[in-house]
C-alpha cells in the first residue's frame, strides 16, 4: 500500500535537506509542494533543488509550468494524485511549505476546476466589493457565511466560479480524503534562530547568482511578469532598477521572508495532525528517520 510522509513547515527550516537525506536512506522519491518551484527558470530565488540534488533522488512537481502560465491548486492536485497512484516507491515524501498544496492532497480537497477569467474579473471588479458581496449573498448564501464582507479575493473567486459553471462554489467544495496512510512531520525553530537561517540563506542566494537570475528573467519575460513580484525577486528587481542598494534589497528579502515564515507557521499550527520537530536538533535526522520507520512498519 502507498504511504505518504509529509515534510512541512516554514521557509528556511531545512525541509529540503532533511527530505533529501531521508529519501536517500529509504530509497524513495520526493514530490515538491512549493507553489513557485513548479515554474521553470525560477531556480535560485525559490530555493529549488539543484541539478546535483535532483540526480541523487528523483524529484517531481518542479519545473512543470511555464512562467507565463498559471498553476492552479486544482492543476497541482491532479498531477500530484496521478503521481502518487503511479509511483511504486513507499513511502513517498511530499515536501514543501505551500500549505494549500499539502492540504489539497492530505485532505482531498474538492476544488472547482475553473481557471481565472480575466475579462469576467475585470467586469466584476468595476462593480465594487460591497455590491459584489451582495450579489454573492443572493447566488450562494452558504459560501457567504465563510467569506468576510471585505474579502474581495474570495468574493470574486466565488462569483467567478458561479458565473462560469452555473453552480455555487459551496456546492462544489468539500473533501474526499485519500485511503492511504499519511504521516505529517513539521519542522520549526524559535524566531531568532529562524531569522539567522533566513539571513544565511539570503546571502547564499546572492552568492549563487540571484541578481543575474532576476536580470535574465526581467529581460526575457518583462519586469511586469507576476512571478517577478514575489519574494526575493521583487526586491532584487528594485535593486536592478536603481531604486535601492543591494544591501537594502537583502535586508528587505530577510524582512519579507520572516513575515512570510510567520504566516506559514500560523497556517501549519492550525493542523493537529502534524508532529513537530525542532529544526535545530543535532540528532534531527535520526529522530525523524526513527519516526518514519515506525510509520512504515505499521
Amino acid at each position: 500500500m502507498t504511504k505518504l510522509v509529509v515534510i512541512c513547515g516554514a521557509t528556511a527550516t531545512g525541509k529540503s535537506g532533511l527530505a533529501l537525506a531521508l529519501a536517500r536512506q529509504l530509497g524513495t522519491v520526493i514530490l515538491s509542494a512549493d507553489s513557485r518551484q513548479v515554474y521553470r527558470e525560477f531556480d535560485i530565488g525559490t530555493a529549488k533543488p539543484t541539478l546535483a540534488e535532483q540526480k541523487l533522488v528523483p524529484h517531481y512537481l518542479i519545473d512543470i509550468c511555464a512562467p507565463t502560465n498559471t498553476m492552479t491548486v486544482a492543476d497541482y492536485q491532479e498531477q500530484a494524485q496521478v503521481l502518487i497512484s503511479s509511483i511504486s516507491s513507499s513511502p513517498i515524501l511530499l515536501v514543501g511549505g505551500t500549505g494549500l498544496y499539502i492540504r489539497s492532497i492530505v485532505q482531498g480537497m474538492k476544488i472547482p476546476r475553473v481557471a481565472p477569467q480575466s475579462e469576467l474579473r475585470s467586469q466584476l471588479e468595476e462593480i465594487g466589493q460591497n455590491q459584489l458581496y451582495a450579489m454573492l449573498q443572493q447566488v450562494d448564501p452558504i459560501a457567504v457565511q465563510k467569506i468576510h464582507r471585505h474579502d474581495s479575493v474570495r468574493t470574486l473567486r466565488a462569483l467567478e466560479v458561479y458565473y462560469v459553471t452555473g453552480i455555487p462554489i459551496s456546492a462544489q467544495q468539500g473533501e474526499n480524503p485519500p485511503n492511504y496512510p499519511i504521516l505529517q512531520i513539521g519542522l520549526d525553530c524559535n524566531p531568532e534562530r529562524l531569522r539567522l537561517r533566513i539571513h544565511k540563506r539570503t546571502e547564499q542566494m546572492i552568492a549563487d547568482g540571484l541578481v543575474a537570475e532576476v536580470d535574465y528573467l526581467c529581460q526575457k519575460y518583462g519586469a511586469d511578469l507576476s512571478l517577478l513580484n514575489t519574494l526575493g525577486y521583487q526586491e532584487i528587481k528594485q535593486y536592478l532598477a536603481g531604486e535601492i542598494s543591494l544591501d537594502a534589497a537583502k535586508e528587505l528579502i530577510v524582512l519579507h521572508t520572516r513575515q512570510f515564515a510567520k504566516r506559514q507557521r500560523t497556517w501549519f499550527r492550525a493542523y493537529p495532525q502534524i508532529e513537530w520537530f525542532d529544526a535545530n536538533e543535532p540528532d534531527l535526522f535520526a529522530k525523524v528517520l526513527q519516526r518514519v520507520e515506525e510509520f512504515i512498519e505499521k
